[in-house]
C-alpha cells in the first residue's frame, strides 16, 4: 500500500468523503460517510448515525398512553462500512 495514500486518509479522519470502489452494482456508485478510522488494510466509514437516547440517562424507556413506562427497542442503531484499501478507485474530499 502507498504510505501517502494511508497518511492522506489519516489526515481526513472525522471528515465526510465519498469513496468509489473497483466493483460493479451498488458498491460501484460509491460510499459516502465520515471517516472513522484507517488501518493498513481498510478504511472505515460511518454511513448512518443512530438515534440519540430515548429518555433521561440514556435508557431506552418510553411511556404508553397511560403514562406507564416500559422498555422499548431501538431498531436503527446506525451503520458503517469497511472498504479494503486495494479496492478503492477514487476518493472525493470536500474542498473546504
Amino acid at each position: 500500500m502507498n504510505d501517502s495514500f494511508y497518511s492522506d486518509f489519516c489526515r481526513h479522519i472525522g471528515e465526510t468523503v465519498t469513496i468509489y470502489t473497483k466493483s460493479g452494482g451498488q458498491s460501484g456508485f460509491g460510499f459516502t460517510g465520515v471517516i472513522l478510522g484507517v488501518s493498513n488494510d481498510f478504511v472505515r466509514l460511518i454511513t448512518q448515525i443512530g438515534p440519540a437516547p430515548g429518555c433521561a440517562l440514556g435508557s431506552d424507556c418510553t411511556c404508553d398512553g397511560r403514562g406507564r413506562r416500559f422498555r422499548g427497542r431501538i431498531f436503527d442503531i446506525g451503520s458503517y462500512v469497511d472498504i479494503p484499501l486495494d479496492a478503492i478507485a477514487a476518493v472525493v474530499y470536500n474542498a473546504v
